[in-house]
Order: C-alpha cells, then structure tokens, then sequence
C-alpha cells in the first residue's frame, strides 16, 4: 500500500505538463543558501551539489544527492505551508562538476569517498566511470537514480 501511495505521489510530482529541463536549468546557489534538510550551507561544496526545481520556480539546493534523496521521501516536511511540486532534479557529475538531469546519472554507493555530511551517494554521467570509481574507492554498488536507498520510488 505504501508503495503505491509512493509511486502515485511521484507520477504526480514528476509527470505534470513541467518545461523541459532545458528550460528550468541548474542554477549555483548563493552564498548563503542552505540544504533544507540538515542546514549546512551549500554554496561550498559545488562537487556534491544537488537541486531541485520547484514548479513555482523556487530552487532548492542540497549539500549532497543523499540530503536530495530524504527531501524527495517527503517533501512537505521540509518545505512547511509551501506546495512543492519538483519538475527538474539536478545533480552534477563527480569528475567533471557539470550538472546533469539526476535521472541520466549512475551512483556508487558505499564507497570510502565522502561527501560534506559523511557517507554519500557519488553521481556520474557514465556508467563506465561510475564503475571504474567504485573499483578504485572500495564502493559497494552502482546505481539509477530510482534505485537509491530511501528513494520514495525504491
């Protein structure tokens, strides 16, 4: 039951009439701009950057795409009183520090490379580097984006 309340409220949140990616583009967080789940600000750690954009056009940016991944476990929580409809997810590749659409990336995770808040999900464009990554850095297994441990698809 809770599996398909899940599925149902992401059908929702990621299948509405949104603009292409193209149009709602990542954009650097400001300075002081902080990750709405555990507070830290952001603005310095652009490797493990992850945003959401919102249909109302607000930008919410995470300190790492395992802070991204409880946000979308419950969006509401961490956005009081506001609607929060995501329709673009963006992460950014770990070699190249680009940001790409979190649904194209490939994960490692497990491995001995850590994020600002300790263990993290590490997101790459390829799947070959994500594999040579895990190799090198002891990780534990490369994954999609719906696949991610806590992700409300999962």
């Amino acid at each position: 039951m809770r599996r398909a309340a899940l599925t149902l409220l992401a059908l929702v949140l990621f299948s509405r009439d949104a603009p292409a990616a193209e149009s709602r583009p990542f954009v650097p967080p400001a300075a002081r701009d902080r990750c709405p789940v555990c507070g830290m600000f952001v603005g310095k750690f652009p490797e493990w950057w992850a945003q959401v954009v919102l249909a109302d056009g607000r930008r919410l940016t995470f300190d790492g795409v395992k802070d991204l991944v409880r946000f979308l476990g419950d969006p509401r929580r961490f956005t009081p009183g506001q609607p929060a409809e995501v329709v673009n997810i963006w992460v950014h590749d770990y070699y190249s520090v680009a940001p790409l659409p979190a649904e194209e990336a490939w994960y490692v995770a497990g491995s001995d490379v850590a994020g600002p808040m300790g263990r993290e999900f590490v997101p790459f464009g390829k799947q070959s580097e994500a594999g040579e990554f895990m190799r090198d850095h002891r990780g534990a297994a490369v994954l999609r984006f719906k696949d991610l441990p806590g992700h409300p698809l999962e």
